[in-house]
């Protein structure tokens, strides 16, 4: 059998699919490959510290600028809390001053009289001493009004000025001392200290006030607004207006306003003013101390009472070894 041979072909197709697909590849390589622009060199701005530092200045600022706005507005709510409280003591004070106006019209009316009120004349100095030289008789009636003797020359007021009085008895306290001075019509001198010894009269520190008419309207008008600091505990003022106005030819009152005792012990206190005021050679005591109580601690429940009735307690042995009275007021206003 005889073989044919096959013609040779110039180009065949396998030769064109390889070179096809070879270009084919090149075609799709070029467009996967990612043709960017150069890398670009970090270049350090120079304004770089100073932006920053600006920025953190801003902050600063904002953060001032808050705490500014917060602070005003605590301000503002402050101011106007003052201002509240500034209008209700204006009103308080009028209401005071209106009100002591009124008693003061009254005073002699309202006062516990148990004899006649001539009785009281101070100017018989030469009938008291006669009187006093009698030591062995009984004290009579009219040697009292309201329980209390009226045999002094100069008078000398004690007055809790704590927050606990100034509040809810002020006028009560104005009212019993313009009674006790309808009492004394004319006495020698007067003056005024608070429970702390602090004298409501700077200008008088240590002297007697001149007692005349003109001189009681100033310390009553004084005294309705008069607000020193307290610490409800009326042996400061005792002790130094004893110290201070002691005198053996005065006769001297002195009388104790207040609500409450906050010193450590009763027996101390007696037994120290005790020493302090020893009786003359006569037997009476340099000067003699009466006591109005205010039961404003009474409208306290009765765990916080205790205050108000160690005043009584305190106030009822004192007035009894030092020649003076104790009165109890039913009511604080």
């Amino acid at each position: 059998m005889s073989l044919r041979r096959r013609e040779n072909e110039p180009i065949s197709i396998a030769f064109l699919d390889v070179i096809t697909c070879g270009f084919g590849a090149i075609i799709l390589l070029l467009m996967i490959a990612k043709f960017g622009d150069p890398p670009v060199e970090d270049v350090e701005d120079p304004r770089a510290a100073q932006i920053s530092n600006m920025q953190r200045d801003l902050f600063d600022l904002r953060r001032d600028v808050k705490a500014a706005e917060q602070e005003q507005i605590s301000k503002q709510t402050q101011v106007k809390t003052w201002e509240e409280e500034a209008k209700r003591m204006q009103r308080a004070l009028a209401a005071l001053r209106s009100n002591a106006k009124d008693k003061k019209g009254q005073a002699t009316k309202n006062a516990v009289v148990a004899g006649e009120l001539k009785t009281a004349q101070q100017e018989l100095t030469e009938e008291m001493r006669r009187l006093y030289a009698q030591r062995d008789r009984k004290v009579s009636r009219n040697d009292l009004i309201g329980g209390i003797p009226v045999d002094s020359e100069y008078l000398i007021f004690i007055i809790d000025t704590s927050g606990s009085m100034f509040r809810y008895a002020w006028p009560k306290v104005v009212d019993q001392i313009v009674q006790t001075l309808d009492v004394y019509p004319k006495v020698k001198g007067i003056q005024i200290l608070n429970d702390m010894g602090s004298y409501m009269f700077t200008s008088y520190s240590g002297q007697w006030i001149p007692d005349t008419p003109a001189r009681r309207r100033v310390v009553i008008d004084r005294l309705l607004t008069w607000n020193a600091f307290s610490n409800s505990s009326p042996v400061e003022g005792i002790m130094a207006a004893i110290r201070t106005f002691y005198a053996p030819d005065k006769k001297i009152s002195l009388f104790v306003y207040g609500d409450e005792f906050t010193g450590r012990s009763i027996r101390e206190v007696v037994e120290f003013v005790g020493k302090l005021n020893r009786a003359d050679a006569a037997g009476n005591p340099r000067v003699r101390i009466h006591a109005i109580g205010f039961p404003v601690q009474a409208a306290n429940p009765p765990h916080l009472q205790i205050t108000g009735i160690r005043f009584a307690s305190l106030m009822r042995e004192l007035t009894r070894r030092n020649g003076g009275t104790f009165v109890g007021l039913n009511q604080f206003r």
